[in-house]
Formats: C-alpha cells, structure tokens, sequence
C-alpha cells in the first residue's frame, strides 16, 4: 500500500472496511487512520465527503474484480469457462482459509447499505459490477461461448458467487462456494460451442 500516494490509498482502505464492516460502520476517521493519511487530506481530496469516498472504493472494487478475470486465465492450461468460475470463487475459499470469514465484496456491502438511499451509489454499484461482468463475459466469448449467452452466464456466475459468499460468511464455511463451483460448472463448460 505504500506505493500509493495518500488518495489512492484512501481509495483502498475504504474499499477494505467496507468489506469488513459495511458503509455505515465505516467513518471517515477511520479511513484516514487505515490508509496512514492526514485527516485534513479526506476534505482535499473527497470534497464531496463520505459518498463520494464510497462510490470511488465500489469503483475501485469493481475495476479490480475486473482485472483479476485476466489473471485467473493466464492461470489456466486450457481456459474453460468452469476452470474461469473455480479460480473467481478460490479467491474467496483461499481468503477465507487464511483470513477467517470476516471480509466480504465491498461492492455487495455498499449495495446492501447505501444503494437505496443514496442514489449515487446506487449508479456506482450498478457501473462496478458491469465493469466486473464484462470481462467474464468476453473471456466466455473468447471460450467459445456464443456471444448471446456470454452476457447472461456472466451475470449467473458473479450472481452464484455474491450469493455463495453471502452464506459462507454466515456459515463461517465454504460449503456453499464449493457448491456452487460443482454445480456450475459443468453448466459453463456445457454453453461452449460444440459441447451441447
């Protein structure tokens, strides 16, 4: 995190407690103290106070998840779109095998927290997670999945992996997202053209 120049890191370290604690557990304060950054600097560089630092941290979230698309593919042998959804939910089974079950998405925690009442957020939430299914859509697509089923298996699969992610927290088990992996994938594998 040093690397960073303190809004970066403010950026970060909001998208962090988000995931730990929600929105509204989240203050400014602590923000600050968790990125090492002077308080004074929240006002500089989030005029706009704790929405806009939010909706930058979904943002943030949601390009992240993105990326991560690419690195779970050049992990892979032989892509297939199920081998795509295992290493998308290992991050979370490996996480929550070092880490404990205390984090979660802070896109899924700033939606359940603020997405209502705030309708700004509500617009950064919707962005993050098209920013998110795009590429696991166009990895599908570049799988061989026929591009009119790319966009909604993509959907399916981030929807399985909040939802799965949801219940390993309250289970404080990783039952549900080795489910899901099981029962999905051979439903992925399955839309690649040439397989059924």
């Amino acid at each position: 995190m040093s690397e960073r120049g303190p809004r970066e890191r403010m950026v970060f370290s909001a998208a962090q407690l988000i995931r730990r604690d929600g929105v509204a557990a989240t203050g400014m304060r602590e923000v600050a103290a968790h990125a090492e950054a002077p308080r004074g600097s929240l006002q500089h560089y989030f005029p706009g106070g704790k929405e806009q630092l939010v909706n930058e941290a979904v943002s943030w979230a949601g390009r992240y998840a993105g990326r991560r698309v690419a690195r779970f593919l050049a992990a892979l042998d032989e892509p297939t779109p199920s081998g795509l959804f295992a290493g998308m939910v290992r991050q979370w089974t490996d996480e929550y095998a070092s880490d404990g079950f205390a984090a979660g998405c802070p896109v899924a925690a700033a939606t359940v927290d603020w997405a209502e009442s705030v309708p700004s957020t509500r617009e950064a939430v919707a962005a993050a997670f098209a920013t998110w299914t795009t590429p696991v859509a166009q990895a599908l697509v570049d799988m061989g999945v026929p591009e009119e089923r790319a966009g909604a298996l993509a959907t399916l699969m981030i929807s399985a992996l909040e939802g799965a992610i949801l219940i390993a927290r309250a289970e404080r088990d990783v039952r549900a997202l080795t489910t899901v992996t099981r029962e999905l994938g051979p439903l992925l594998d399955a839309a690649v053209s040439g397989r059924g």
